[in-house]
């Protein structure tokens, strides 16, 4: 017989990322907003470090990411020593799932959460539990609700890929006193640097005050590091020796650690990306309601845009219409969302293309 795989993991659909080019497109590939990564690209500052590695491939990287880690800790207040550093924030979310889950243990998450949290579940034997949202937006009380003597982990994104909702600091921390202290939450703030309302919180104050709360963050978003893959974790003591214990030793490569730190160090870079996207997210949102679309309110960098049942107009009909003028968005389907396209907040040109195409679209316009 041959090999067989461990109970689960036939059960999982697999992660298909956004694509990078148009499907059957009619003209020159115009915009990629399927993957909500920085449409200004990267740092200089970030860029130069990455360069500057070149002639130092051959070493093996500093296998507990000190500087880098360094760096995180000063750019945000943190200590040190409870930072652990991954390929990315899926590495680590999915390394949680393997140190506190396995067989007959539940990991719970939102009903719109990120695909990642049922594979990560699945992967490790656990089983992944979806919760109804409320508005499309976490509903806290359900998720007490739901939360069992089974349940391991929780997570939470917030704000939520692909909604762009938010809970407020309050309503984390409501979900945070209702469960079990033996119950890891894990808050999956990957949009957190986008998020300009008073009354959010990526949960910083939550893991320095509990042993059960775990945040995440990514270099992917705001810091245009997508391609490198540098995630982060800030975690109680206890979290980050178990996490310590089970990530491959050098599991952010050297490049990727020099890019990180410079792109900390390049402020300028970032607060212009937060300000862009300050502008284009309202605009667009704004053009695209004016054509009678649906547009889910968003703290993050992109939105999530309802279509029309009829079937000439519907999300799948526009998704290809906007491919044939060279614009990627994200179709929702394996979300649960059909009826719904996911779009990045891009540049000035590639917003304004596209609020054009889909009026061109709803108008019958030829693609």
């Amino acid at each position: 017989m041959a090999p067989t795989p461990r109970p689960g993991v036939l059960e999982i659909a697999r992660y298909i990322p956004g694509s990078h080019k148009a499907s059957g497109g009619l003209k020159a590939l115009r915009a990629v907003l399927s993957a909500n990564e920085n449409p200004l690209g990267t740092s200089p500052r970030a860029a130069k470090a990455l360069a500057d590695m070149a002639a130092k491939l051959n070493r093996y990287p500093e296998g507990g990411a000190t500087l880098l880690r360094g760096a995180i800790a000063k750019h945000y207040g943190l200590n040190a020593e409870r930072i652990v550093c991954g390929n990315g924030s899926d590495e680590l979310l999915g390394l949680l799932v393997q140190c506190f889950a396995g067989p007959g243990d539940e990991v719970v998450y939102s009903q719109y959460g990120f695909l990642v949290y049922p594979i990560a579940a699945r992967a490790n034997g656990a089983t992944p539990v979806a919760v109804p949202e409320k508005d499309y937006k976490c509903d806290v009380d359900a998720m007490l609700k739901r939360a069992g003597p089974k349940t391991k982990i929780v997570f939470l994104a917030n704000p939520n890929n692909p909604t762009g909702s938010m809970l407020t600091r309050d309503e984390v921390q409501r979900l945070a006193d209702g469960l079990p202290k033996s119950t890891l939450l894990v808050i999956d703030a990957a949009y957190a640097e986008y998020v300009a309302r008073n009354d959010y919180s990526p949960g910083v104050e939550l893991v320095e005050s509990r042993d059960n709360v775990v945040m995440t963050r990514t270099f992917s978003k705001i810091y245009g590091l997508a391609g490198l893959r540098v995630g982060w974790a800030y975690c109680p003591a206890g979290v980050a020796d178990a996490l310590n214990r089970v990530r491959g030793p050098f599991n952010v490569n050297a490049a990727a650690q020099a890019a990180a730190v410079a792109a900390l160090e390049d402020v300028a870079f970032a607060d212009g990306t937060r300000t862009h996207n300050d502008i284009w997210r309202p605009w667009l949102g704004e053009k695209l309601a004016a054509l009678g679309l649906y547009v889910f309110p968003s703290v993050a960098n992109f939105l999530l845009v309802r279509f029309p049942a009829d079937k000439a107009k519907n999300a799948s009909a526009a998704d290809a219409y906007l491919q044939a003028r060279g614009i990627v968005p994200r179709g929702m389907a394996p979300y649960g969302l059909p009826d719904c396209l996911r779009i990045t907040v891009g540049t000035e040109d590639e917003c304004r293309a596209t609020a054009e195409a889909l009026g061109d679209f709803l108008a019958g316009k030829p693609a």
